[in-house]
């Protein structure tokens, strides 16, 4: 089956490759359903909202829409069930539990899960900013780069002890690997490996430049992270987070990233294009292709 790369962002909708644009306010992030052909995207506005497209053949058709909860929805996650969906707001902190039917569309009530605290980075950590949601061995756990926290709750919504991360972190994106969890601190420029009783944290970049990480993933035995600031993907080994390669993202700021197979798509907010790379090793090396996308936050293939 053919995939296709489809890239939302703050410009003007959702482009997917070689199918064309589809028009709606800041989609700053997108979601697949594991098994139906539905991409979700939230518009990062301060009344936020959720649409689900059809996604027949790469052309995306709104099938449902309803208010994500919260204010300025900036990610969105599937369960593997398909039977719910997550939202995280950055504006108010709150999460958001909404139910899909068999269809992939929205049904019932949502629930919303607020939360209080501060950090302290004053102009960053005034209140909680949830800004990524993650299921992950049937819980739902959630970044608060407000609070220094990933929180913890069931799927129907019971809040459970959060995990804590040292003051000023600044918790954006996290990955786990079976009991591992790995953050990316947005604040502190900062990796942060836990597995049960040991803690790895280690700068994002090497070049010593100030540093914002935004997106990371994991694959195989590789942890790569983007850093805004040195415009750089750093390539880090999962077990111990030693450094294997630090590379430019092909331009400037880069707000997000996805691992294919051997190839890395990495959305450059700032420059506006999507540059692609091939995985030599797990070493992302420049192919010359890119996207030219105005303000790209988010990039997805399905």
């Amino acid at each position: 089956m053919k995939r296709h790369l489809h890239i939302g962002g703050y410009g003007p909708g959702i482009l997917t490759i070689g199918e064309g644009l589809t028009r709606v306010a800041s989609p700053s992030f997108l979601a697949a359903h594991p098994a139906l052909p539905v991409i979700y995207a939230v518009g990062e506005l301060s009344q936020g909202w959720i649409t689900a497209y059809g996604a027949e053949g790469g052309t995306l058709a709104p099938w449902g829409e309803r208010a994500s909860e919260g204010d300025s929805p900036c990610h969105v996650a599937v369960h593997p069930s398909g039977d719910l969906l997550a939202v995280a707001h950055y504006g108010d902190g709150a999460a958001g539990l909404h139910r899909l039917d068999e269809r992939g569309l929205f049904t019932g009530e949502p629930t919303v899960l607020g939360h209080q605290g501060s950090g302290p980075v004053a102009d960053r950590q005034e209140g909680p900013h949830a800004h990524q949601c993650v299921f992950h061995d049937d819980l739902l756990y959630v970044s608060d780069l407000g609070t220094d926290e990933i929180r913890r709750y069931t799927l129907d919504g019971v809040a459970l002890e959060p995990i804590v991360l040292p003051p000023g972190t600044g918790p954006r994106h996290f990955a786990f690997a079976g009991s591992r969890l790995y953050v990316a601190g947005e604040l502190d420029g900062s990796v942060t490996l836990v597995d049960g009783e040991r803690t790895v944290r280690v700068p994002a970049s090497a070049t010593g430049a100030a540093n914002a990480p935004s997106h990371l993933e994991l694959a195989g035995d590789l942890v790569y992270v983007a850093n805004r600031g040195p415009d750089t993907i750093s390539v880090l080994r999962a077990d111990d987070l030693t450094p294997v390669a630090e590379v430019p993202s092909g331009g400037t700021w880069p707000r997000h990233f996805a691992v294919d197979g051997e190839r890395l798509y990495v959305a450059n907010q700032n420059s506006g294009g999507v540059a692609v790379f091939a995985l030599k090793d797990g070493v992302p090396e420049p192919t010359g292709e890119a996207h030219e996308v105005e303000s790209p936050s988010c990039v997805l293939l399905r």
